[in-house]
């Protein structure tokens, strides 16, 4: 809405780049990084009789701003993050150059408000077998895909470009042969740097569908939706009863999601575009250290430090305040917390520590004061105390 407003105004122009696109220049205007483009081949849009194996879609994203871009379409499609709606969805038609209009359509919510978003408006990757021209399978659909997916099953009808070692996934794999093969040559279509085989490469702006920005896109977009999905459900719990307190099942849920309580560990690293690790480890706030959530691993999981980088962002910090406060204080007690079958079991205690520290930094109304194991042992102690010496004046 804001770039729209400066369009209209004359105060930002949009230049078409020499193949007539006004994709590289929206994407320059959005903040979205170039290095983020992922290929999606299978026929899952609105778009779906231009997509296909030989012409994928495109997609890039920054944490509020997701692009498409169909090569040969003039459309280009666009979802904006808002704060309290969720996802909105927009069109562009390039055939209007010179007065470009973002027109919002809810065309794409007929499958992006449904229950694999949680029932808001929101984004959801999915993973299918496709045929040789990008028809999916709807019996092999795994979905919703998130960061929680074993990579077994991830990337069905994607192109995805990167290192991986021996883990295997559904990417790069068209056609059921293409697939049997994969039985018994594991990775036939895996650890690939190159998408000539499959794609006339030049139509895009870089000839990747980066390993890594997948991962970080299905972590990315199902946290969305939660926290869309938790704004939701706040406000009329807010408005009914005045609190949130019959939200706790829900705050242990997405705790759990914040913290990578169900990621399972990768088997071997991951190395994917530099630019795209570049343009997302920069983007985010850092503590006194340098340290930061958006900092990745790649190595034994997705960070370094197993916290989500989205309770930094507006959409985070625009929830209703009670229901905010309650998932940072109940982050702090799982942090905080030596249950060996606790939300946080999976954190080391010098990770802990670590993550106590970034977080009072870099998101705001984190506790600022973190109660060590021993303190909260003496605080235990002194209420046991107090009881026992109430129990004894009532006697």
């Amino acid at each position: 809405s804001r770039l729209q407003q400066r369009l209209d105004s004359g105060a930002t122009t949009l230049p078409m780049d020499a193949a007539g696109s006004l994709l590289p220049a929206l994407l320059r205007e959005l903040g979205v990084p170039v290095a983020s483009q992922v290929l999606v081949f299978s026929k899952t849009s609105f778009q779906r009789e231009r997509i296909g194996p030989a012409n994928p879609r495109a997609l890039y994203f920054n944490d509020s701003v997701y692009v498409g871009h169909v090569p040969g379409s003039p459309i280009l499609e666009f979802t904006a993050v808002d704060p309290v709606l969720g996802a909105v969805f927009y069109t562009l038609d390039e055939s209007s150059p010179q007065r470009p209009a973002f027109v919002r359509t809810d065309q794409c919510t007929e499958c992006h408000a449904s229950a694999r978003t949680m029932g808001v408006p929101g984004h959801l990757v999915r993973s299918f077998e496709t045929d040789e021209s990008g028809v999916v399978d709807l019996l092999t659909a795994v979905d919703p895909v998130n960061h929680r997916t074993p990579m077994s099953d991830r990337w069905g009808g994607w192109y995805v470009t990167g290192r991986h070692g021996a883990q295997t996934h559904r990417g790069n794999l068209m056609g059921k042969e293409a697939f049997a093969l994969q039985k018994t040559r594991p990775n036939h279509a895996g650890n690939v740097t190159n998408l000539s085989r499959w794609i006339e490469s030049s139509k895009y702006p870089v000839p990747t569908s980066d390993i890594v920005a997948l991962m970080v896109l299905e972590h990315q977009q199902h946290g969305q939706n939660f926290i869309t999905r938790l704004a939701y459900e706040a406000r009329l719990q807010l408005s009914a009863y005045g609190h949130v307190n019959y939200l706790r099942p829900q705050i242990d849920a997405f705790v759990r999601y914040v913290l990578f309580a169900d990621e399972p560990p990768l088997t071997a690293p991951i190395e994917g575009s530099p630019e795209f690790r570049k343009a997302f480890e920069s983007a985010g706030p850092r503590d006194k250290k340098g340290r930061s959530l958006r900092q990745l691993d790649l190595a034994h999981r997705l960070f370094i430090h197993p916290c989500s980088f989205l309770l930094q962002g507006e959409p985070f910090a625009a929830l209703p305040g009670p229901l905010r406060l309650k998932i940072l204080a109940r982050i702090d007690s799982a942090i905080a917390s030596s249950e060996p079958s606790g939300i946080a079991s999976h954190i080391s205690p010098a990770e802990r520590s670590t993550l106590r520290e970034i977080l009072r930094e870099t998101v705001p109304g984190y506790p600022a004061i973190h109660r060590s194991e021993e303190h909260t042992s003496e605080l235990q102690s002194r209420v046991d105390i107090s009881y026992a010496v109430f129990c004894l004046k009532k006697k």
